[in-house]
């Protein structure tokens, strides 16, 4: 993955589990979850497994006798994943670049992929190497964000965050927003080697949560909270002016976030 996913380090993991995926990524990881058509004693593969919120509902959703590989680039992220998931043997857990895939041609019956792709490297090569690890028919599902726009809360925090800095604004948002365009990115997966392409479009929102903590999510749980640190700025201040923000269009009891995300899935050849 990219250097942006790399800055996942320190504290952020643990900010991200307890903030981010009850806010954001249960909902959307229950429904990838679901698009996975099952397989007697098939075997998945789980790119970018992050804090195993996907792997989680795979495991949930899957035959009993499915078994699942989560990786990831990110260490920090896998041990709170094995953490909360390690008792289960149907996972295994292993440290991945997605575009070097360390698995034998034809070894899975689905790659899913829950907001990762935005911060590969080389977004082609790792398409090409989920289609080498995939078994004929095989299935790669995965998601992006839609606009940010259609993402209110993160829209809202982020034009906070950017107004703290005017001269210098932190673009991390530029990075998970930037696949936004279905046909760019469905041609990549055609030009990978994949065949009938799909997109949906899935809106959900998740946990309802005090602004304080959607707040601390979005900027701790994440690389602007280092962005902010470089930039010399005072993190609890910037977490306050978004918190304000928040408060002010949306209300003092907690809210669910509504969000907006694009879905892409696609075969391998049958032979």
């Amino acid at each position: 993955m990219g250097d942006v996913y790399r800055a996942f380090i320190g504290s952020i993991p643990e900010h991200y589990d307890r903030y981010l995926v009850p806010l954001v990524f249960e909902p959307q990881a229950a429904d990838l979850a679901a698009r996975v058509p099952p397989v007697a004693q098939m075997s998945v593969l789980e790119l970018a497994c992050g804090t195993g919120v996907l792997t989680a509902k795979l495991a949930g959703a899957l035959p009993a006798d499915a078994r699942i590989t989560a990786t990831d680039l990110n260490e920090a992220m896998i041990d709170i994943a094995r953490a909360k998931l390690g008792a289960d043997e149907r996972i295994s857990w292993q440290s991945v670049d997605a575009t070097t895939l360390p698995f034998a041609d034809r070894s899975f019956d689905a790659v899913v992929c829950q907001f990762g792709v935005m911060f590969f490297a080389d977004r082609r090569k790792a398409l090409r190497e989920a289609l080498r690890v995939l078994r004929p028919g095989g299935w790669i599902i995965f998601n992006v964000w839609d606009r940010l726009a259609r993402c209110p809360v993160f829209a809202a925090a982020d034009e906070q965050i950017r107004a703290a800095f005017p001269d210098d604004p932190p673009r991390f948002y530029e990075v998970p927003f930037g696949l936004l365009d279905r046909e760019p990115v469905g041609e990549l997966v055609r030009a990978a080697g994949f065949e009938d392409v799909a997109v949906a479009t899935v809106k959900s929102s998740g946990a309802r949560l005090p602004a304080r903590d959607i707040a601390t999510g979005i900027i701790c749980g994440g690389p602007f909270v280092t962005e902010i640190n470089q930039r010399g700025g005072d993190v609890d201040a910037v977490i306050e002016a978004v918190t304000k923000k928040l408060v002010e269009l949306f209300g003092t009891a907690p809210f669910a976030s509504p969000m907006s995300a694009i879905v892409f899935a696609a075969r391998a050849a049958t032979r």
